[in-house]
């Protein structure tokens, strides 16, 4: 058991990441600022991603500890430092990984007198979220001879991943001369899911006095399920058969769910913004290829009676073992279901308010354009955001300062400083470069531990190549 926690950490803090994107939020000089506010204010004619590559969006990190307070080579031995992680974790510590890869974005602003600006695309998404087993990592690395009395929580087992492709489209449309709203319609289509999130039940050794048995291990209120969707019809297939399989889901093949995104962008006045949205307001309906498991009941262990037979009059020895699961797997049996089950996806929040500050970009002060009616295009823009994602065990917030800076019309810089579950010292940058027509953007987090990136609790890269022709 010590083995599966040293993994268990190792992976961890080694492969975990957020889906906050506070470098990309409100940074209108690429099209993905769509993606976090369908209300955004867009100052393009039309635009399209390079496919694959508009947008590639990797974020790392753990929450409570770090690679470098398990793996330095300090002098301190690993079991040392293994121990005190468990300790210094709490059950609502959580590792995470989200990737998303933009597989085609495009948009563009319809003709007429009251126009809109449609956009459109295809990513695909992996998300991931296990909560830290604060009492089993204590029952598996201890043992149970110190914890006599205590009850061994079964709801610190949760955990969700997901693998699917997401189809979007989505309306912008400036309502008046302050305000500018958005809304994005999703169809979700899973590749593979997994979620156990609700269990509950405890595990307690209790010391019995006056018996034959000196330990009394009792399992009460037992209840874990596992549900999983995708899984059982990969059973045995070799890798290329499953990349056949995984890519016909990712093409509407799979589960599938619908989802929303809505955003809206107030001015009240030519340099003070308001701006919100919320995202994923959706489900996906497993109802194939489901399997889900469930075990309940209760049990009581009193102990194993030793019986020793006479081995040389032909006796065999008893499986003691072998006969104590046959006898747990009565009193709690596990159920294997193929029903369908329904799953929220993560609602993510964001807001910010922004001033923007300095001399006007370029020649904008006189574009009469719908997106430029009504506000300045000023080289210096300063805000504060606010980000919330819902998960199992509540919702994780975020807040950030932020400061952005245009030079001409071609390069933007953003930075932001960020105070979320990860860190409270969190400096990011990003860099916007046009080209022509041709958008790049690069952005990462966690500046200051770049030196020595095992000390860092998140790391997150985002780039992206988009092509934009602006309104004239």
């Amino acid at each position: 058991m010590k083995k599966f926690f040293f993994f268990y950490i190792f992976f961890g803090v080694s492969v975990v990441v957020s889906q906050n994107k506070q470098l990309l939020y409100n940074w209108d000089v690429t099209p993905q600022a769509l993606m976090l506010n369908p209300g955004s204010v867009v100052a393009s004619q039309y635009h399209i991603g390079v496919p694959f590559l508009s947008q590639i969006h990797l974020n790392a990190g753990s929450s409570g500890v770090s690679a470098f307070d398990v793996f330095a080579d300090d002098g301190v031995d690993i079991n040392t430092k293994i121990r005190n992680t468990i300790f210094k974790l709490s059950a609502r510590d959580f590792f995470t990984a989200t990737q998303q890869l933009d597989v085609l974005n495009f948009g563009w602003l319809s003709k007429g007198f009251d126009p809109i600006y449609f956009s459109g695309g295809i990513y695909q998404e992996l998300d991931f979220i296990a909560y830290f087993p604060k009492d089993f990592a204590i029952l598996a690395w201890e043992g149970n001879r110190d914890y006599i009395g205590k009850p061994f929580d079964f709801s610190d087992l949760s955990a969700r991943a997901d693998l699917l492709t997401v189809y979007h489209f989505g309306a912008n449309k400036q309502l008046s001369s302050k305000l500018t709203a958005g809304v994005r319609i999703k169809l979700y289509s899973s590749m593979v899911g997994l979620e156990s999130t609700s269990n509950k039940g405890a595990f307690t050794t209790s010391q019995r006095e006056g018996s034959n048995n000196v330990y009394e291990h009792t399992v009460v209120d037992l209840d874990l399920e596992v549900r999983t969707s995708g899984f059982l019809s990969l059973d045995g297939l070799d890798q290329s058969q499953v990349s056949r399989i995984l890519l016909g889901r990712a093409l509407l093949g799979g589960n599938l769910g619908l989802g929303f995104d809505a955003g809206m962008t107030y001015q009240f006045d030519s340099q003070l913004s308001l701006t919100a949205s919320v995202l994923d307001i959706g489900a996906i309906f497993h109802s194939s290829d489901t399997e889900v498991y469930r075990a309940s009941g209760d049990y009581t262990l009193d102990g194993l009676q030793l019986i020793f037979p006479e081995l040389a009059l032909g006796g065999s020895t008893i499986p003691y073992y072998d006969n104590l699961e046959d006898e747990i797997e009565r009193e709690i049996p596990v159920d294997t279901l193929n029903i369908g089950y329904t799953q929220l996806r993560p609602t993510k929040i964001n807001a910010a308010l922004h001033y923007d500050f300095g001399p006007r970009v370029g020649d904008k002060d006189s574009c009469d354009c719908r997106s430029r009616a009504t506000k300045e295009e000023r080289v210096s823009q300063a805000g504060v955001q606010y980000y919330t994602i819902f998960r199992p065990r509540g919702p994780q917030l975020a807040g950030t300062l932020y400061y952005r800076r245009k030079f001409g019309n071609s390069l933007s810089v953003k930075t932001t400083y960020t105070v979320d579950r990860y860190s409270a010292k969190n400096i990011g940058a990003a860099m916007s470069l046009n080209l022509g027509n041709v958008n790049f953007f690069v952005a990462a987090d966690n500046l200051l531990d770049l030196s020595n990136i095992a000390k860092a609790n998140s790391v997150s890269l985002q780039l992206g190549f988009n092509f934009i022709v602006d309104q004239q």
